[in-house]
């Protein structure tokens, strides 16, 4: 009803086709309100929600805030007044016959009550709504009233009277004057909104795929580490601090145990050494996605660039999906930390059976779009993470918590009809799992620790559903260079020049990021400080290729003035010496005798 005054649109930031937008706009969590002024000509990313919660009574109550904010000059023309009139001027509303009925909503300061009746009217003809405020006691008593919020309603015909409703409600107000003889709804033209061009991916039939239950498929981890790596990473343009800390732990932990495919395990490795190789305090998203993607023409390196959910598809797309992978992500590496307790050696995370515990909490604290999501999370950590202290004690605390989680999300509208919140495993997958003592269930964790551990081991993985790289190139469309490249990447016996060419492109690429970080994002830190920094810079300064290549133009230029300066002083040295020596042997010369 409110539309001609404010709309109301809705982006799923979980669709592949608004990765883009939602990035553009900078959305961090999820739901995010932004407001958008009418007839904004320049892009904005809008006002934030400054709402005290996210009840719908609240969210209605500022976007009420928001009109009445609205400068006057731009504000929808369809947006009748929200402003209260003085008692003053209510008599001559009583005084004249008029084609409308005009109805008065006397209410408190801090009421919306009229606001909302206002707004649910205006695409109603025959009817004006106005709002009153009760600061006039004696003009209230006449009237008859004596509570707010009440409303008084002037007819066609001049009389006019106070309406007896049964409850002092919006909804009250709204369908007792909408129900009025001759108050009818405007015929409008429906809403013109933006065609979209493509319509090829909104019509696409998703095939549901079937799936064991009792297996772990490696399209939900592949699919879930590339919407962690490319859209959910994305609205962090730029990572420092606590964040960057955690990212870069985050990698090394998955290079170290995620049990993938040889290509996404490089890729993760090649991410963690870049990682720790960068002696700056910031690194722009940009230069970790054109690392992801593998700008750099890294031969054997490869993560899908799309989601393909098995054990993790919804019967709707907005549900399952990605929350569902990053469980299994996370469980995945709790239990492959416990199964190779070595694996973590010389990484400085090492020797804490809480470190992939700690790691999750602190990736979902800094990045999971659902933030309150993340703070049910932090509650859990705070309340019991400090009591783990084995590996196989990891494993059980996030498997707990899961269950905490599905406990208390049974029911709610986030939930799968087809896939019911229910306490995991259930007993037709792990029937040892389960007990009863004195009539009550019981979990036999001993069993349940063995079972996370088998269903979370590599050899447990199923591979069907998972897109390979020559998937991914048949599908792509790129200019020719692009495909020679790739023919390159796939054939390693190709000749010498193509081979030379090939390493040319990893190293310009390479270099060019490392030109663009130090230039644009933040102070190296000092190299001296200590053996460590000093190996790492000198391990960033061999990616940058030899003869130039890789150099920019500002180097290069640089390099020449050096050049003929250094030449300059050099001949002047020489000349002053030589000139100097002449004097001197003129000065100090004896004829012989």
């Amino acid at each position: 009803d409110w539309e001609a005054a404010i709309r109301v649109g809705v982006l799923d930031c979980g669709e592949e086709e608004n990765y883009e937008t939602c990035k553009e706009y900078g959305i961090h969590y999820y739901p995010t309100f932004r407001y958008f002024k009418a007839f904004t000509k320049q892009f904005t990313t809008g006002e934030n929600y400054k709402g005290a919660d996210r009840e719908l009574q609240t969210v209605r109550q500022m976007m009420i805030d928001f009109l009445q904010n609205h400068s006057q000059e731009l504000r929808p023309p369809a947006c009748p007044p929200l402003d209260p009139v003085s008692s003053s001027d209510i008599p001559s509303l009583f005084d004249k016959n008029s084609h409308h009925y005009t109805a008065i909503v006397f209410e408190s300061n801090n009421s919306y009550v009229g606001r909302e009746v206002i707004l649910d009217l205006i695409q109603y003809e025959n009817i004006i709504v106005k709002r009153a405020l009760n600061f006039d006691k004696p003009f209230l008593e006449k009237l008859g009233i004596t509570s707010v919020p009440s409303c008084y309603l002037v007819y066609p015909n001049g009389s006019h009277g106070l309406i007896n409703i049964l409850k002092p409600l919006r909804s009250f107000f709204s369908s007792y004057l909408k129900s009025l003889p001759g108050v009818r709804k405007k015929l409008l033209l429906p809403l013109q909104l933006p065609v979209q061009e493509n319509k090829e991916k909104s019509t696409e039939i998703k095939v549901w795929k079937e799936f064991d239950k009792s297996k772990l498929y490696m399209a939900d981890l592949e699919s879930g580490l590339h919407y962690l790596l490319r859209v959910e990473l994305a609205t962090h343009k730029t990572l420092e601090g606590a964040e960057l800390k955690t990212f870069k732990d985050f990698v090394t932990v998955s290079a170290k145990l995620f049990p993938g495919r040889q290509p996404v395990v490089k890729l993760l490795e090649t991410l963690q050494e870049w990682l720790v190789s960068l002696p700056l305090d910031k690194i722009p998203y940009d230069a970790i996605l054109d690392l992801v993607n593998n700008k750099m023409r890294i031969s054997g390196i490869f993560l899908t660039k799309k989601v393909q959910w098995v054990g993790c598809q919804g019967s709707r797309p907005e549900l399952r999906g990605y929350t569902c992978s990053l469980w299994k992500l996370f469980h995945t590496l709790t239990v492959q930390a416990a199964l190779r307790p070595k694996a973590l050696l010389n990484t400085g995370l090492e020797d804490n059976p809480q470190v992939v515990l700690q790691i999750t909490r602190r990736y979902i604290h800094h990045f999971f779009g659902c933030k309150a999501c993340a703070q049910h999370f932090e509650e859990m950590a705070k309340e019991s993470m400090d009591s783990v202290k084995t590996l196989d004690k990891a494993v059980l605390w996030l498997w707990e918590k899961h269950n905490v989680v599905n406990n208390r999300l049974a029911g709610d509208l986030t939930e799968d009809p087809k896939f019911p919140k229910v306490q995991w495993p259930t007993p037709d997958i792990c029937p040892a799992c389960h007990e009863e003592i004195k009539g009550l269930h019981s979990w036999n964790e001993a069993q349940v620790l063995q079972f996370m551990k088998y269903h979370y081991n590599s050899e447990n993985i199923v591979y069907k559903y998972a897109e390979s790289q020559t998937d991914s190139s048949e599908t792509e469309q790129g200019d020719t260079r692009e495909l020679k490249d790739k023919s390159l990447l796939k054939k390693p016996s190709g000749n010498r020049e193509n081979k030379i060419q090939d390493k040319e492109n990893v190293l310009d690429s390479e270099s060019k990021v490392l030109d663009k970080l130090i230039a644009n994002h933040g102070p190296v830190k000092d190299s001296g400080k200590s053996a460590v920094e000093s190996a790492n810079l000198k391990e960033t300064k061999q990616a940058v290729s030899f003869l130039g290549i890789g150099f920019s133009n500002l180097d290069m230029s640089l390099c020449v003035i050096l050049y003929v300066a250094s030449s300059l002083f050099l001949m002047i040295m020489y000349f002053f010496f030589r000139m100097r020596s002449k004097r001197w042997k003129v000065k100090y010369y004896r004829s012989s005798v």
